[in-house]
C-alpha cells in the first residue's frame, strides 16, 4: 500500500497512539499508510512544516489581513505605500502588544505571499511634464476623485486641497522701486547674502477658506523672538526642521494641525485632503 503524506492521516495516526498506549508507531504507520519515519519524528514533538510556517510568522492572520487590505486601500487612492511603510505597518501592530518589531526582509517577504500584491517600479516626473501627460491618463485621477466623493459622500465644503510654498530667505522679488528720472537702466537692490529656506503649508477649501499657515524654518530651537511682539496671528505655527523643508515628523504635525481647524467646519462626515506625492505625506503616521 503506498504511503500518504497528508497531514491528516499523521494526525489520525498521533490521535490512535495516544488512545492506545500499546500501538507502536510502526503498528500506527502501516494501519494510516504513512510514513513511519515521519510519524516517528511527529510523536518526538517535531512540528509539521505547516505548523512551523505559522509560528515563524511575526503577525497573525488577522493582522496580516488588516496589513492587506489597508496597502489595497492606499493604492486605490493613489498612494502606494512602499517596502518600508509596509514595515512601520507591521512593527505599530507589534508595538501594540509589546512583540519585538519584524526584521529587515519581512516586508518583502510579506507581500511575496501575498496574491493580492505585488511590487512595481514607479518614477517621478515634475509638474511640467505632467502637463504634457497623455489626457487620459490624466482623467483618470479626476475619475478618483469623482469615486472617491461619491463613495464617501463628500460635500464641496468639505474638500481641501494641500499647497505647499518654498521661500528662498533674503532673494529680492521683481516690484516698483522709486528713482531718479535721470537712470537709464532698471534699478538694482543688492541682494543680502543669506539663503535661509522657508516652507509654507496652507490647506484650502472648495470654498476659498484657508486654515491658517504652518510655516516651517530652519533651525533647531524655537527663539522668543519670535514670540515676543510678533505680528503674526496666534493660529499660524512656526516649526523648525534643519534646512527649513518639510518632514514626515512636520507633516505629521501639519495634518493635526488641519484636522484641529477644519473638523469644527465640517459639514458632512467626511473630509477630503487632495494632496501632492511628497514623502512626508505618504508616510505612515501621516496615513493614519
Amino acid at each position: 500500500m503506498s504511503q500518504k503524506n497528508d497531514e491528516k492521516y499523521i494526525i489520525l495516526a498521533l490521535e490512535a497512539m495516544q488512545r492506545d498506549p500499546n500501538l507502536s508507531a510502526r503498528a500506527a504507520a502501516k494501519i494510516y499508510s504513512v510514513d513511519p519515519r515521519k510519524l516517528q519524528r511527529r510523536q518526538r514533538g517535531m512540528q509539521s512544516r505547516r505548523d512551523i510556517t505559522a509560528n515563524s510568522r511575526k503577525l497573525t492572520n488577522l493582522e496580516e489581513s488588516t496589513i492587506v487590505q489597508y496597502i489595497l486601500d492606499l493604492d486605490a487612492r493613489a498612494f502606494p505605500p512602499r517596502l518600508r511603510d509596509v514595515e512601520d505597518m507591521a512593527n505599530k501592530l507589534l508595538a501594540d502588544r509589546d512583540a519585538s518589531p519584524v526584521g529587515k526582509r519581512w516586508a518583502s517577504n510579506f507581500v511575496r505571499r501575498q496574491p493580492e500584491l505585488k511590487t512595481r517600479h514607479f518614477r517621478r516626473y515634475d509638474y511640467k511634464r505632467a502637463q504634457c501627460e497623455d489626457p487620459e491618463v490624466i482623467q483618470a485621477w479626476f475619475t478618483l476623485v469623482e469615486n472617491t466623493i461619491i463613495k464617501y459622500g463628500i460635500v464641496a465644503s468639505d474638500i481641501y486641497n494641500f499647497d505647499e510654498t518654498g521661500f528662498m530667505m533674503g532673494v529680492i522679488s521683481t516690484g516698483l522701486v522709486v528713482t531718479s528720472v535721470e537712470r537709464r537702466s532698471n534699478a538694482k537692490l543688492a541682494q543680502p547674502g543669506s539663503r535661509e529656506w522657508v516652507t509654507v503649508i496652507q490647506g484650502v477649501s472648495s470654498e476659498g477658506w484657508c486654515a491658517p499657515p504652518f510655516i516651517i524654518v530652519a533651525g533647531q530651537y524655537h527663539l522668543s523672538t519670535w514670540y515676543e511682539d510678533s505680528p503674526l496671528p496666534h493660529d499660524w505655527v512656526l516649526a523648525t526642521t534643519e534646512n527649513g523643508w518639510t518632514t514626515n515628523e512636520r507633516g505629521l504635525e501639519w495634518v493635526r494641525h488641519f484636522d484641529k481647524h477644519t473638523k469644527p467646519r465640517m459639514t458632512g462626515k467626511y473630509r477630503l485632503l487632495i494632496l501632492d506625492g511628497h514623502e512626508s505625506h505618504l508616510s505612515v503616521d501621516f496615513e493614519l
